[in-house]
């Protein structure tokens, strides 16, 4: 197996969801200045992909669809274990929904040169639509397997996939070229090495432009993205407090009936 891409996407930090809001004209996310991590998921997926490069010596290749500040986490892929990265990076892929994300995408895959396997995380936790996995593997014309939580080689052109379902798993036996996306319990991502992150400074991180990708421009952004944020809502919950008040017997009998009354034991 000569390359693996792995498709990796920065996302808000969840301990600043709260910083998130909505354009009132574009109807689209305002990220701007808040921090970002690499999706969980696909840690998942740049751990399996490294796992196969030390067993088989493949190339192991990032690449992501985002503005120029995710140099720094596709920095955090490398240090893992990356060979070299691909930023798709221009203001017209802005407002990009998971359909025009797709054909970026798959821009991307073309001017990289085919790969013999795709990893992608099953989900993010921005957008959780799921959607992006089976629309590239479709653009790419590749068979795509999704919540895959066990991956075994017979050899390296032949694997068993263990795949989550509804009501258990399946397993099926496949080969390259494919596309898997994945779910956190196919392994545990590796700790980033202080060699690591040495090493990802001199490690390349190519940044392509739409003039680079040559895509329609009706395919991208919100031009070529059909579906529309309808609205934003973000929730907040607040504990209710009661203060008791009696003798010290009054105060025990009536915590004692609450918590019965609220099932808590």
């Amino acid at each position: 197996m000569k390359r693996i891409i792995v498709c990796v996407k920065p996302v808000p930090d969840p301990k600043h969801w709260d910083q998130v809001s909505m354009d009132p004209i574009t109807q689209i996310l305002r990220r701007e200045g808040i921090p970002t991590i690499m999706n969980p998921l696909d840690r998942h997926a740049l751990e399996e992909a490294l796992k196969i490069k030390e067993t088989q010596g493949t190339e192991v290749v990032l690449l992501s669809m985002a503005p120029p500040f995710a140099t720094s986490i596709l920095r955090e892929g490398l240090a893992r274990g990356a060979d070299w990265a691909v930023l798709l990076s221009d203001p017209a892929f802005a407002g990009s929904d998971t359909l025009a994300t797709a054909h970026i995408l798959a821009a991307g895959f073309q001017w990289i040169g085919e790969p013999e396997l795709v990893f992608c995380g099953n989900s993010s936790i921005d957008g959780s639509t799921a959607h992006i996995p089976s629309q590239l593997a479709e653009f790419l014309d590749l068979p795509n397997v999704m919540h895959v939580v066990g991956l075994d080689w017979l050899d390296e052109n032949h694997m068993i996939i263990t795949q989550k379902i509804e009501r258990g798993h399946t397993k099926l036996k496949a080969s390259p070229p494919i596309l898997l996306s994945v779910r956190k319990e196919l392994n545990k991502p590796r700790y980033i090495p202080f060699t690591g992150i040495m090493a990802a400074e001199s490690k390349e991180i190519k940044v392509l432009s739409h003039a680079n990708l040559g895509l329609d421009h009706t395919l991208i952004g919100l031009e070529g993205s059909p579906t529309k944020m309808a609205g934003l809502e973000i929730r907040r919950f607040e504990r209710e407090r009661e203060r008791l008040e009696g003798s010290l017997e009054e105060i025990v009998q009536s915590l004692v009936d609450k918590i019965q009354l609220y099932g808590i034991i």
